[in-house]
C-alpha cells in the first residue's frame, strides 16, 4: 500500500463521522435507557476471547464469521466476537449463575469477516436484550414487544414480523429418519424453496408421510390462516409440531392485542439460526429493504456449554441500520444544534465552566478561529456576557 492510500479502509468497513456518530450515540443511549426502564441491565462483554468460548453452542455460521488470532501469552486462538448473544450467555450460565429469570441488555460493536450481504457493514453495533430463566410464551412476547419499541424508538413505527418455530423442522427431519448431511443439504434448499433438490433428498425418508409434510412447508407461509391450514396438513406429525403451531398462535394473539398496527406473516419453513435456536423465531422487516432490521428467537439451553443450561430468548438488530432507515433525529448540543459560543483566550474560566454546567457548548478561541460559532464570550465594562456575533 502506497502512502496516497493508507486512507483507504477495508470494504465493508466504515467509519462514522460527525454529526452522524452524535445521532448513533444518542440513539444508543436512548435505547439502553428504554431497555433499563424494562428491566434489563447492561453488561459489556469483551470484544475478544478465546475461540471455544464464542463459539460455543453458535454453529459453523458464526465460526466463519470471526476473525481469529493468536493470543501471544497463551499460544491459544483468540477471536474478536461476530455476535454478543454466546458472551451474554456465558455471563448468565458462569458469572452471575442467578436463580430465576435475568434480564441482560448490551450495545456495542460486533466484527465480521464478511458482510451478511453484499451492501452490509462489516462492523454492525449490535444492540441487543436477553431474557435468560423463562420457558413460557410470556418471555417471547416479552422480548418481541421489546423489539418493537425499539424499532418505535428508532422511528420504524409499523413494521413486519415473521413468525416461525423451528422445532417443526426439526421434529419432521427426526420423523423422517433422515441423516445430519441430508438434514443440512434440506435445509438449505428449504431455505431456498428449491422443491426439486427437496424431494431428491426426501425420497430416501424411512418415513413417507413425513416426507410429504416436509414437502409441505415451503407452501405453509401467510397470514393466521396457515395455522389452521396447517394443523391439517401435519396431522400426522408428532405431537410437538401441533404444540409448536399453538404457540405460534397463541403469542400471534398477544402480539396483536398489545400492536393492532403490526402486520404479522407466518412462515412454517422458516429456519433462521437453526443450528442454536430451538422454537419461536421472529423476524422484522420494512419496506424496500431486503434484510430483516432487527430478529431473534429461542435458544433454550445455550447456557450448557457453560455448564448450566437456561430457557433463553433474544432478540438483536445493528443500531446503524435502524439510524439509517428510521426517523431518529434528537438535536443534540454536540451535534451543534444550539451553536457554540466562543470564548477568547482571556475568558474567565469560571464564567466557561458555568455555562458548560448549563449545557451550553463552549470552545476555547485558537489563534483566528472564526467559523462554528453562532455567539461569542465578550467582556462588556468588566463583565463578561454572551452575545450574538454576525460573522
Amino acid at each position: 500500500m502506497t502512502i496516497a492510500d493508507r486512507w483507504l479502509l477495508p470494504d465493508g468497513i466504515e467509519e462514522v463521522l460527525p454529526p452522524e456518530a452524535w445521532k448513533v450515540e444518542h440513539l444508543r443511549r436512548d435505547m439502553l435507557d428504554l431497555y433499563a426502564s424494562w428491566g434489563y441491565e447492561l453488561v459489556i462483554p469483551p470484544h475478544i476471547e478465546f475461540l471455544e468460548s464464542l463459539a460455543a453452542g453458535s454453529g459453523s455460521d458464526l465460526d466463519l464469521m470471526t476473525f481469529k488470532v493468536t493470543d501471544q501469552l497463551s499460544g491459544r486462538t483468540l477471536g474478536l466476537r461476530a455476535d454478543t448473544t454466546p458472551a451474554v450467555a456465558r455471563m448468565d450460565a458462569h458469572t452471575l449463575r442467578q436463580d430465576g429469570p435475568v434480564r441482560l441488555c448490551y450495545a456495542g460493536s460486533v466484527f465480521h469477516t464478511r458482510p451478511a450481504t453484499l451492501t452490509a457493514s462489516r462492523t454492525p453495533i449490535q444492540m441487543g436484550a436477553e431474557l435468560y430463566g423463562h420457558s413460557g410464551i410470556a418471555s417471547d412476547l416479552e422480548v418481541i414487544s421489546l423489539m418493537l419499541e425499539t424499532l418505535a424508538l428508532s422511528g420504524i413505527c409499523q413494521p413486519s414480523v415473521d413468525l416461525g418455530h423451528v422445532d417443526i423442522f426439526r421434529q419432521l427431519v427426526n420423523m423422517a429418519g433422515l441423516n445430519q448431511e441430508t438434514e443440512k443439504d434440506l435445509f438449505d434448499a428449504l431455505q431456498r424453496k428449491d422443491l426439486g433438490v427437496m424431494e431428491a433428498l426426501i425420497a430416501g425418508a424411512s418415513n413417507k408421510d413425513a416426507a410429504a409434510m416436509l414437502m409441505a412447508l415451503p407452501e405453509l407461509c401467510g397470514d393466521l390462516s396457515v395455522l389452521e391450514k396447517a394443523r391439517t396438513v401435519l396431522a400426522q406429525a408428532p405431537a410437538a409440531v401441533q404444540n409448536a403451531i399453538n404457540v405460534l398462535e397463541e403469542l400471534a394473539r398477544d402480539v396483536k392485542a398489545r400492536y393492532p398496527a403490526i402486520a404479522l406473516y407466518f412462515d412454517l419453513g422458516e429456519l433462521r439460526g437453526y443450528n442454536y435456536h430451538t422454537g419461536v423465531v421472529f423476524a422484522a422487516y420494512v419496506p424496500g429493504e431486503g434484510q430483516a432490521v432487527a430478529k431473534g428467537g429461542r435458544y433454550d439451553g445455550v447456557g450448557e456449554a457453560f455448564g448450566r443450561a437456561r430457557p433463553a430468548t433474544g432478540f438483536s438488530a445493528d443500531l446503524k441500520v435502524l439510524l439509517r432507515l428510521g426517523s431518529f433525529d434528537k438535536p443534540s448540543e454536540e451535534a451543534g444544534a444550539k451553536g457554540a459560543i466562543l470564548a477568547p483566550a482571556d475568558s474567565s474560566p469560571d464564567i466557561v465552566r458555568q455555562l458548560r454546567a448549563q449545557g451550553e457548548r463552549v470552545i476555547h478561541q485558537l489563534s483566528d478561529e472564526t467559523e462554528g460559532f453562532d455567539r461569542v464570550l465578550k467582556n462588556v465594562s468588566g463583565n463578561w456576557k454572551v452575545v450574538s456575533t454576525d460573522w
